[in-house]
């Protein structure tokens, strides 16, 4: 569509004007030179649109690519279409290109070439393995306090949660420490198997120096931290996830995240006794809120009907 502005009118106006009354006259009235007035009565042919502003860009320029450099970008582009601009560019300087990168860069989106990006191969997790008894196999983890949390007597200092979480019934047990070793994973061990009513088969962690001396520096397979002596005494097979891997121990990692959402995002904490208390509070209201992977069902509503009649309740 044909636009016309007040620029076009102006000058239909002045070149009217000085056809009437002279060129002078004109560049005096309207206050412009001469040879501007000149330069638009040529331009002028009776329409208002020949009286329009053009392009200022330069058809040419001297440091253009030549034709020999937009037909190696093409070919080359055509041989190479998922290659990045970094590596495009060097496979074009192998073949005498010597333009710089962003004037490769200008050209190709000139062109219209860009990079045919091939997309990144979905993920397809392995899939979980499914608990079929409660104590068959029991993850453990530990969670450190938010700093925020701790006020009063408590700031400054670090305490630990320490949890374990069933696989198969979720119901879980956490605890507070004040301390991040294996002696405390040990004593850990020991509140849990007098907590949960039923045997414990595996216990699964990660890779912490709490649990395992694996990635410690020990050189002989025999030498085993207090907690893995303490599960081989009590005849529990410790499971190792693979390393820089937590979503193997899923279940207590997004546990531990509601944890953070729902307790330590609104508490505080002025003292160990005032955390260990208010942990236990939580831990008695996780078990008793209703899952959607229980069918809706408390831990503790699902491990008790379990352990009465042997039943699965999914609804």
């Amino acid at each position: 569509m044909n636009t016309v502005t007040q620029k076009m009118m102006f000058r239909q106006s002045l070149i009217k004007y000085s056809e009437k009354n002279g060129v002078t006259k004109a560049a005096i009235k309207y206050n412009v030179t001469r040879q501007y007035i000149y330069f638009w009565k040529r331009r002028y042919d009776g329409t208002l649109q020949s009286l329009a502003d053009r392009s200022h860009k330069p058809e040419h320029h001297p440091n253009q690519h030549s034709e020999e450099e937009i037909k190696l970008i093409k070919d080359m582009r055509r041989r190479n279409p998922n290659a990045g601009l970094v590596v495009f560019w060097v496979k074009l300087r192998q073949r005498g290109y010597k333009r710089s990168v962003t004037g490769l860069y200008r050209m190709l989106r000139k062109l219209g070439e860009p990079r045919k990006t091939l997309p990144n191969p979905k993920y397809i997790p392995k899939p979980y393995e499914k608990m079929y008894y409660p104590g068959q196999r029991v993850q453990i983890d530990v969670k450190y306090v938010p700093a925020a949390c701790l006020v009063g007597a408590a700031k400054g200092k670090k305490y630990y949660q320490y949890t374990a979480i069933d696989e198969y019934t979720r119901f879980r047990y956490i605890a507070a420490f004040d301390e991040h070793s294996t002696y405390s994973s040990t004593a850990f061990l020991d509140q849990l198997i007098k907590v949960f009513p039923f045997e414990i088969e595996c216990v699964q962690t990660d890779n912490g120096a709490e649990f395992t001396k694996k990635f410690g520096g020990s050189k002989s397979d025999d030498d085993k931290t207090m907690f893995e002596a303490r599960l081989a005494e009590l005849g529990i097979r410790h499971k190792l996830i693979r390393p820089y891997t937590p979503r193997h121990n899923g279940k207590v990692e997004r546990s531990h995240r509601k944890d953070n959402e729902y307790f330590y995002a609104s508490h505080k904490f002025y003292s160990f006794e005032d955390f260990k208390k208010q942990l236990a509070v939580h831990n008695r209201k996780y078990n008793n809120f209703p899952m959607r992977p229980l069918g809706w069902k408390s831990p503790r509503e699902f491990l008790n009907h379990f352990l009465d009649t042997g039943e699965v309740i999914f609804s």
